[in-house]
């Protein structure tokens, strides 16, 4: 649930950043349009995180868990009220005769329950439902293999090859080391030279000095971060440099800087994203290249290492 909730924070500052973007080049005649459409992603992510949710906890719905539990509440109410009754008249019809009561005899009828009634057609509902949505699900193409059969055919149009890189919560990190080591750029960019190991062993992996490179820079250059953040500057630099916190398009952003180098992102729908170091032009800047899933590994984003050849 916790890497769940890090990747759903991830998207919210993804598309809070491409939301920003795309009203700051929308004009007076496109801007309402651009507003709706940026509300329909709003929705559609929303949705999208209830689903996930429900899925990994194994919901069939909280509306219906509600009814079902008022349902079996209400019902159980009824039934010790029942009891309690019957044992009040019992209790008074001995002290008076010892005839039993008349509804007592074998050829008696029960009265239904209705509230067990209703139950069992809401078990009988939901049931169905599901059976519906498992059947839907066979019928739908599998998006993982589809995603795997699009960057297989992207990395043939474009000479690539890839490296894989542990799907671990460092894994944009990690794929951006390699690259760095790849094409000798160096780990320690030369404007954060202090940018050292703490005596510990494991600081000293590529990727937890990328991550410190990252945020370096998000902290050196607050103004340019701060407003696409949900969260103090402070707090969110430490998870950036001090935990398994997935990067995302704001961190491509400060690596693609702090380093003076183009990134180009290969999506699982085969286009291409591009990210760039300003002042710099593109013959100037080293072109590094990642690949990025979101269905093909674990909870579904990941990053993996791309080279020529």
């Amino acid at each position: 649930m916790e890497d769940l909730l890090a990747k759903h924070r991830k998207e919210q500052r993804d598309l809070q950043a491409r939301i920003t973007q795309k009203k700051k080049a929308a004009s007076k005649k496109t801007r309402k349009g651009v507003n709706d459409e940026c509300a329909h992603w709003e929705e559609e992510l929303k949705a999208t995180h209830a689903a996930e949710t429900a899925a990994l906890n194994g919901d069939s719905g909280p509306s219906e868990e509600r009814e079902i539990h008022v349902e079996e509440q209400s019902a159980e109410e009824d039934a010790n009220g029942a009891t309690e009754t019957f044992s009040n008249h019992r209790t008074s019809t001995v002290n008076h005769s010892a005839v039993p009561p008349e509804d007592s005899g074998p050829g008696s009828a029960k009265k239904p329950n209705r509230q067990k009634a209703r139950l069992a057609r809401r078990a009988a509902e939901i049931a169905e439902t599901s059976a519906k949505a498992e059947e839907e699900a066979k019928n739908q193409p599998d998006p993982r293999a589809k995603e795997r059969e699009a960057m297989l055919a992207a990395f043939k149009a474009r000479g690539l090859k890839e490296k894989e890189v542990r799907a671990d919560g460092h894994c944009l990190y990690s794929a951006v080391a390699d690259q760095l080591v790849l094409h000798d750029i160096g780990l320690r960019p030369r404007i954060y030279p202090t940018i050292t190991g703490d005596g510990n062993e494991k600081s000293t992996e590529p990727f937890r000095i990328v991550r410190r490179t990252t945020a370096e820079y998000i902290k050196a250059h607050k103004d340019e971060f701060e407003p696409f953040l949900e969260e103090p500057l402070d707090d969110y630099v430490r998870k950036v440099g001090e935990t398994g916190e997935w990067g995302g398009q704001l961190e491509l952003r400060a690596l693609a800087e702090a380093y003076g180098v183009r990134i180009s992102v290969l999506d699982g729908n085969g286009s291409v994203h591009e990210i760039e170091a300003e002042g710099l032009e593109k013959n100037e800047a080293t072109q590094i290249w990642l690949a990025y899933y979101r269905y093909g590994f674990g909870l579904g984003e990941h990053y993996n290492s791309l080279r020529k050849g």
